[in-house]
């Protein structure tokens, strides 16, 4: 075939489903997976027995049978049901998938009356399986891990294998630096105290975020009287908390050290769609001798990136 004539969408053509397909492709980045994190999920029966349930969502699957067959997006509205046979004396692994079979590359389906993307189960897969074994169209949804002579299925035995074709991410670059000297933070105590003139970082969280990757570096921290032992972290929300990075100073009178921290948080789903400040801290030990602040020529700086997994 040579360079198709009428490229979609050329008002008075006629377009070919491969042109759509191919469409879908180009549009896609040439990924498959499912579209957004919560999509095609699949879980226990409402009332566990002998299959599982997939949930809403859609997802981008590449055709396999042509190298210009193109993709496809099917999608499922509603909870779909999908009979998982029961094990007999040993264990079993299963992986359901959506199947897309056209009939213009494989098999016998005719799309007027037969399904041509459906949900499928491998039966008998590797017990480390996260793909599909074989050559045919689809895309993996999960594996479902069955012990010997079960025959209910429970999310204890479903392992997600979902991948997104084109998982969202964002990305913030937030500076401050403080009006002023904040109050010292010094003792023995061994209990974290914020910086008071830093206020942190208020950062809104998308809807869709699962994850965020978190750098915080303080530039300029003040090191001030003896010895500092001890460390900073940094909390966001109520509830997330960053690695602690240790503060091992020899040193006395005053000078100035750059502290890095960095982590990666999985966003709780009460967190998502809504604002969180985002804030360092410091704590001094049993053996500290001096006091830590920040005040004018301190910078703080927080680099936050979003990113979206299964969910």
């Amino acid at each position: 075939m040579t360079l198709i004539p009428a490229p979609i969408l050329v008002n008075g053509a006629t377009h070919s489903a491969q042109t759509f397909r191919m469409f879908v492709r180009d549009v896609s980045l040439g990924s498959e997976g499912i579209t957004q994190g919560d999509d095609l999920k699949v879980t226990q029966m409402t009332v566990p027995g002998g299959g599982v349930q997939v949930g809403d969502g859609s997802g981008i699957v590449r055709g396999r049978a042509n190298a210009f067959q193109g993709s496809y997006s099917p999608c499922n509205v509603g909870a779909a049901t999908v009979t998982i046979a029961p094990t007999a004396g040993t264990p079993r692994s299963d992986l359901v998938i959506i199947r897309v079979e056209d009939p213009e590359y494989e098999g016998t389906r005719n799309p007027a009356v037969d399904p041509i993307a459906y949900f499928q189960v491998i039966s008998n897969v590797s017990s480390s399986a996260t793909t599909i074994p074989d050559g045919r169209t689809g895309i993996p949804l999960a594996r479902i891990d069955i012990p010997a002579s079960t025959a209910t299925i429970t999310d204890a035995m479903v392992k997600d294998v979902r991948k997104i074709a084109n998982p969202r991410t964002e990305r913030r670059l937030l500076t401050n630096s403080p009006a002023s000297a904040s109050t010292g933070i010094s003792g023995t105590a061994n209990t974290y105290s914020y910086f008071s003139t830093h206020a942190g970082f208020n950062i809104a969280i998308p809807s869709w975020a699962s994850t965020v990757r978190i750098r915080y570096d303080i530039g300029g921290l003040r090191f001030s009287s003896g010895i500092v032992q001890g460390d900073t972290s940094a909390t966001f929300g109520a509830s997330l908390t960053m690695q602690s990075v240790m503060i091992d100073d020899n040193q006395s009178g005053i000078r100035r050290v750059t502290q890095l921290m960095a982590d990666t948080l999985t966003i709780p789903a009460g967190y998502r769609g809504t604002t969180q400040l985002l804030r360092a801290r410091a704590r001094v030990g049993a053996s500290n001798a001096g006091v830590v602040q920040v005040d004018t020529s301190t910078t703080l700086i927080a680099d936050v990136q979003f990113e979206e997994a299964p969910r």
